[in-house]
């Protein structure tokens, strides 16, 4: 018999062909099998039973990065053939397959790295099906070696045959190449002057870094800014030159024993990290660690990785110490991708480059995550996990694209069944950092033939992307645009994720996001499904005083709420740290500020409130990097406290006065904030018990908050309350596009049922 399948899903760079030729063999099979520009089509022509065996083994074997989304069959006239064959890819006009996240190096070719008898061996650009660069070097579909950056570079004839053979490991692995035929190391000093080339490069960027210099590494996406985490001297120097002078920096460690000697780590944790995603994961840090104290200031966790290329691999085996690895960007700038931009934008941070010559086509930053209690929270979804591609429930006969929100962005597209989420884009506070959401959004329009016909925005008339709808409605009358509340997006994410049918009590909790009254909300709770949302309790307003002054100055946001709550008579008799962090003429200034409203917007933002109460506590008055206060806040946690603020939910709001009352008169941080993250968990499940039929729903960037996460969960079990947070997206800003296009999704499908 002849049967042909059609299959579509994650079937192209990531060893299909291959597998399927080497199943067709063992079952004695003929036919073929080709790339399309949405999959993959089979032909078969052998006996039933062998078909249907073939079929099983299909599923049941699949290559560890390949996904099969859907499958369809069907008979055909019987052909004859006689062999079966890999054909050429095929071009169509509609491009839908998709396109495959950087994956770290694979185990198969670690092992052939460090064989001295292996030809690659000490090879800094190994890889094969199973492993290395995809979306980073991918120009356009189909997954062809022409449609790569690696185009350049002319395979010699043992690469050509491995390339060629289908029982090989790199039969059409798109980036294979050799130390014959391959990319070339090179060192620049800051002034762009070429010191060395060659693999030689790596023991001489070892020597440097062993004597305290900072050195930009090309890694999958971008460059890492690299110096020895052991030494104090090297990462202050770091900071020194970078102006950061607190944000914590990740830690790159040779392997996992080293990691567990620096750091408490949990199997889910351990399972995290040696993922093949190797993402960047926040542990405990332990006391007796040896990474300086200066890495991550103040703060009991430190994030980890382990090196997932080559060349990372290489240099750690010279170094064998942890090394600081940090994105080498320029604030509020995205991650750099070629020595020229690094060096013109970072020279003066670095001593030396380590490059090469295999250009990054799409920039692609580190992916972040960390377990709270049994909950994976993503902070930021890029390198490993993105792009990101969600089998929808509902086929959309539109092209939908979702630009996100001004901080953390990324985009969603949607076309047929199928949503692609970008890696993370960034904030969008700079020129640079807007022409790289364009570059991005023009590398996946390029990727899938995708020109939308309905984009879906934040409601926030001052962001980038709102300005950027508004142009592109001009230019293109026909397109139809919709605006979608930011905390609904933030719910709708976390409903999109878990694909919840029916309505949830949402908590989006967040620093920031314009509401339906023009106000800055952030602290809502809604009742919600994929159309319709209902806010039925919020934070009390107050003023933020200095508009976007008061988001990097808890001090400031705490004394408006001693504004809100005492008289300024009353204020000047109190004797707490706070009112010491400004001058008596300040305070009369900023109250009149307050009074008068002049650039103090009112919000209801829970991220603005654990600001305050940080400054309260006397731990963080002047914020040097964003979710300072929430993280360091976590510091002072005693469990052993069960204590709660008095609080008071009338008409729908949340009245804070009571508990600035009580704060005011604290003089213990440990008192002050446990009480404090209590409360909240209070408020929730006060709420919570009014509405017991409804699930749960939980997203926002408070929630990035382990604690907070930790004791939410653990009173859902108690209270057999069935819950969601986001796991697998980013449950802060990074997945509002994710909530937009489920949103018009469903609104299109409603529309047109």
């Amino acid at each position: 018999m002849n049967k042909k399948l059609d299959i579509t899903g994650i079937v192209q760079g990531v060893g299909f062909r291959p597998f399927v030729y080497q199943l067709a063999d063992r079952f004695h099979l003929n036919g073929s099998i080709c790339n399309t520009a949405s999959g993959v089509k089979i032909e078969l022509e052998g006996q039933e039973h062998a078909i249907d065996a073939f079929t099983d083994a299909l599923y049941e074997e699949l290559p560890p990065l390949a996904r099969i989304d859907a499958f369809s069959s069907e008979n055909a006239p019987y052909v004859g053939h006689t062999t079966f064959q890999i054909l050429q890819s095929e071009t169509e006009n509609q491009k839908s397959t998709l396109v495959s996240p950087d994956i770290a190096i694979c185990k198969h070719c670690l092992q052939e790295m460090h064989d001295p008898t292996n030809r690659r061996y000490a090879y800094p650009f190994i890889n094969c099906t199973d492993c290395g660069p995809r979306y980073s070097i991918i120009e356009t579909l189909p997954y062809d070696r022409p449609n790569t950056s690696m185009h350049v570079f002319r395979m010699c004839k043992s690469c050509r045959k491995e390339y060629t053979d289908p029982l090989n490991r790199r039969f059409h692995a798109q980036p294979i190449s050799c130390p014959d035929c391959g990319p070339t190391l090179r060192l620049l000093d800051n002034s762009d002057k070429v010191l060395e080339e060659g693999n030689d490069t790596i023991k001489t960027t070892a020597e440097a870094i062993k004597k305290g210099a900072i050195v930009a590494v090309k890694g999958l996406g971008g460059f890492h800014l690299i110096c020895d985490a052991t030494s104090t001297h090297a990462v202050e120097k770091l900071r020194r030159r970078k102006q950061r002078p607190l944000k914590p920096f990740a830690v790159m460690f040779p392997d996992i024993e080293n990691i567990k000697a620096s750091a408490e780590v949990s199997p889910r944790e351990a399972e995290l990290i040696t993922s093949k995603e190797k993402p960047i994961v926040i542990v405990p840090q332990r006391e007796e660690s040896s990474i300086s104290s200066l890495v991550a200031p103040g703060i009991d966790r430190i994030g980890v990785f382990l090196p997932y290329t080559p060349l990372h691999h290489l240099l750690l085996r010279e170094l064998n110490v942890p090394l600081v690895a940090t994105s080498a960007n320029l604030s509020d700038e995205p991650i750099i991708r070629d020595s020229v931009e690094l060096l013109e934008k970072l020279g003066p941070v670095i001593d030396l480059v380590l490059d090469h010559d295999r250009d990054i086509r799409n920039a692609n930053d580190d992916s972040v995550v960390q377990m709270a209690g049994d909950e994976k929270i993503t902070l930021r979804m890029s390198r490993g996990y993105a792009p990101k591609s969600i089998k929808l429930p509902l086929k959309s006969k539109k092209k939908i694209l979702a630009v996100g929100a001004n901080q953390k962005n990324s985009m969603a597209l949607v076309f047929d069944d199928t949503l692609v989420m970008t890696p993370y884009i960034g904030d969008l506070n700079s020129l640079e950092a807007f022409e790289y959401f364009e570059r991005t959004l023009r590398s996946f329009k390029r990727f899938y033939d995708f020109e939308p016909d309905v984009i879906v925005y934040d409601k926030h008339p001052e962001y980038m992307t709102t300005k950027w709808v508004n142009e592109s409605q001009k230019e293109n009358p026909e397109l139809q645009a919709i605006e979608v509340q930011h905390h609904y997006a933030h719910l709708l994410a976390a409903m999109g994720e878990h694909q919840i049918d029916g309505k949830v009590l949402g908590f989006a909790f967040d620093g920031t996001g314009y509401g339906d009254d023009g106000n800055i909300w952030g602290g809502e709770v809604m009742i919600a499904d994929q159309q319709n949302y209902e806010r039925i309790v919020s934070l009390a307003s107050f003023r933020l005083l200095g508009g976007e002054k008061a988001i990097k100055e808890p001090r400031r946001t705490a004394l408006s709420l001693l504004f809100e709550t005492y008289t300024l008579d009353e204020i000047v008799t109190l004797k707490i740290p706070l009112l010491q962090q400004f001058s008596d003429e300040e305070i009369l200034m900023l109250h009149k500020v307050w009074e008068k409203g002049i650039n103090a917007p009112l919000c209801s933002s829970m991220g603005r409130l654990f600001d305050a109460v940080a400054s309260f506590a006397d731990i963080v008055h002047l914020s040097s990097f964003e979710g300072e206060s929430g993280l360091r806040m976590e510091q002072y946690v005693d469990e052993n406290i069960t204590d709660i603020f008095e609080f008071e939910i009338k008409s729908g709001t949340i009245n804070l006065q009571s508990m600035v009352r009580s704060m005011v008169k604290m003089n213990d941080k440990q008192q002050m904030v446990s009480t404090f993250f209590n409360t909240i968990t209070e408020i929730i499940f006060h709420i919570a018990r009014k509405h017991p039929a409804l699930p749960l729903v939980f997203s926002g960037g408070v929630f990035q908050n382990k604690v907070l996460v930790e004791k939410i969960s653990s009173r859902c079990k108690v209270e057999n309350r069935t819950f969601y947070f986001q796991n697998e997206t980013a449950i802060n800003d990074g997945g509002i596009a994710f909530g937009q296009a489920w949103y018009a999704l469903h609104d299109y499908s409603t529309q047109n049922a």
